[in-house]
């Protein structure tokens, strides 16, 4: 880790994961664990259905997410 906070993750465990520069990540803390998941479009369909929605928010999400993408 640097001074500033910043960390360095593996290219092969970038490549496994699909992260490429600009990939946004959480940092989740689960029983004294810390894990890094990549918030990318594999994780948000994941999470279709949770709401009871049936994916109009994934939809709504990935809509709202498109200029950053774009960037």
């Amino acid at each position: 880790m640097t001074i500033k906070g910043q960390v360095v993750v593996p290219s092969k465990i970038r490549q496994k994961y699909g992260m490429k520069p600009g990939t946004e990540v959480a940092f989740v803390e689960q029983q004294g664990k810390l894990f890094l998941q990549p918030l990318n479009k594999k994780y948000f369909k994941t999470l279709a259905g949770v709401c009871g929605t049936k994916g109009e928010m994934l939809a709504s999400l990935m809509e709202d997410k498109k200029p950053e993408r774009e960037l």
